[in-house]
């Protein structure tokens, strides 16, 4: 967006008096430039964050870290950057003016000698030449016909633009896997307090039981000492887990770029994220789709470019200039502006180089073997994306089976524990039979649970194999 002209009406009658003067176009000439200075100086910086739900999803954390996230936000300055460096190439297409003054005191008036032209054979004459105050002012104006540097930048324009979104939309995909997949260990971690604080309930009700029936005297004590020792590994379990947890957000916090003061909670529906398990793996590769083949392509058409500027490196430097000077002398410093001895000049200026001790000719075999190298970059690139494809789809199939045989564990471990609890209240079965069915449930839940993010992160391996890592920003 184009920023609004500032304006200083107090000044402008002034400035339109001083402009008809002769030093009158260098001050206008510096009052625009200092205006020009301070529009810049009160440009908008950055937007600010936007906050964060109280209870935020994972879409949302991903939203939210793909506008503040530190890396993402670089590689958007460096975009705009990148456009002031193609508009910077592209200025020399333009017209460039410049003003030049200068004022020179002679403090001693040079020499010249001549000879004696009604004496020709006679001495030669000596005189001073020149006053004692001479100033200049001037205006040089130039214009690039043709020039191979400046036919370069103008045709890297949009590769090199292109370049730059490249880089921003590599590091959002990394910002959108590595998010998804801290936000999926912090809800695993969840999930197995979740779980421990299940078990303990449980265990506790086994230590009471097994308590009473000890004080009745017809349970062992060997029973009410295994629920002890199996509560108390309980208990020590989750405190391992819950002290990993405040790490876990940390991260996602630094991941989303949040500060860490900053509260953050998390909001999921397990049953939904099964049904997001679930991938098509007839799906077939395309490396193209990948950013990383997309930014070697992109390199290789701005090396093509190279070439071609070191292969019409032979070709001449053709520009037009204009040159308009007002000379003011005089002896006394106050009548120096009075008169003024103006001259002017217009021409056109060619320069072909001849000869530059082969340096073009080395610097052409460079860029070609240069382009080699990225043809080699290319074929090696598309050689690990094959790889990294066909080692995430070979991880997601194993956990995906993985899920399904532990989902069946699952609901035989819930009933196997429920009927051998009613079986060890109906005096049937042992403790002992019942602290083994606890634990096999307490495994197979959290079994289930590591199963389940096991997948959903093989699952953004895949995707990303696939080059399918998609946001809306």
């Amino acid at each position: 967006m184009l920023s609004k002209p500032i304006r200083y009406p107090h000044r402008l009658a002034r400035l339109r008096k001083l402009r008809g003067g002769p030093a009158g176009l260098f001050i206008w000439l510096l009052f625009s430039l200092l205006a020009s200075g301070f529009a810049q100086a009160q440009a908008p910086g950055a937007p600010a964050s936007q906050p964060i739900p109280s209870t935020a999803s994972l879409p949302e954390c991903i939203s939210f870290a793909l506008r503040n996230q530190p890396v993402v936000r670089q590689s958007q300055l460096d975009e705009e950057i990148g456009e002031r460096n193609i508009r910077i190439g592209l200025s020399a297409w333009l017209p460039q003016i410049n003003a030049t003054g200068i004022y020179t005191r002679n403090i001693q008036l040079p020499t010249a000698v001549f000879p004696d032209l009604t004496n020709p054979g006679g001495p030669q004459q000596i005189f001073r030449i020149g006053l004692n105050n001479t100033s200049t002012l001037g205006v040089a104006a130039s214009q690039l016909l043709f020039s191979n540097d400046v036919l370069l930048a103008a045709r890297s324009v949009r590769p090199t633009r292109l370049a730059y979104q490249q880089t921003t939309t590599a590091n959002k995909i990394d910002v959108v896997t590595n998010v998804s997949k801290a936000f999926y260990d912090i809800l695993l971690t969840e999930r197995q307090l979740a779980i421990l604080d299940e078990a303990i309930q449980r265990q506790q009700l086994q230590v009471k039981d097994s308590k009473a029936k000890l004080d009745v005297g017809v349970a062992d004590k060997t029973d009410y000492l295994r629920a002890s020792v199996s509560l108390r590994n309980a208990y020590a379990q989750r405190q391992g887990t819950a002290a990993a947890l405040p790490g876990k957000y940390s991260a996602l916090k630094q991941l989303m770029g949040l500060g860490p003061e900053k509260p953050l909670a998390l909001q999921y529906d397990t049953l939904q994220m099964v049904r997001e398990a679930q991938l098509d793996t007839a799906e077939r590769l395309v490396p193209e789709r990948r950013i990383e083949v997309q930014q070697l392509l992109t390199q290789k058409k701005l090396q093509g470019f190279n070439i071609d500027y070191y292969r019409y490196g032979f070709l001449p430097t053709l520009s037009g200039f204009y040159n308009y000077n007002r000379v003011y002398q005089s002896n006394q410093f106050s009548e120096l502006y009075r008169t003024a001895y103006p001259n002017q000049q217009a021409g056109a200026q060619f320069a072909l180089p001849l000869f530059t001790g082969l340096r073009r000719l080395q610097n052409l075999k460079i860029a070609r073997l240069q382009d080699e190298r990225l043809d080699l970059d290319l074929f090696d690139t598309k050689n690990q994306i094959t790889t990294e494809f066909d080692q995430a789809l070979g991880v997601y199939k194993g956990a995906l089976s993985q899920l399904n045989a532990l989902q069946d564990n699952l609901v035989d471990a819930k009933e196997v524990y429920r009927v051998i609890n009613l079986q060890y209240r109906e005096g049937i079965k042992t403790f002992l039979e019942l602290t083994i069915a606890e634990a096999d449930l307490r495994t197979a839940q959290l079994n289930y649970y590591n199963a389940l993010f096991n997948v959903l992160s093989s699952k953004l391996d895949v995707q990303r194999a696939l080059g399918n890592i998609t946001f809306n920003q």
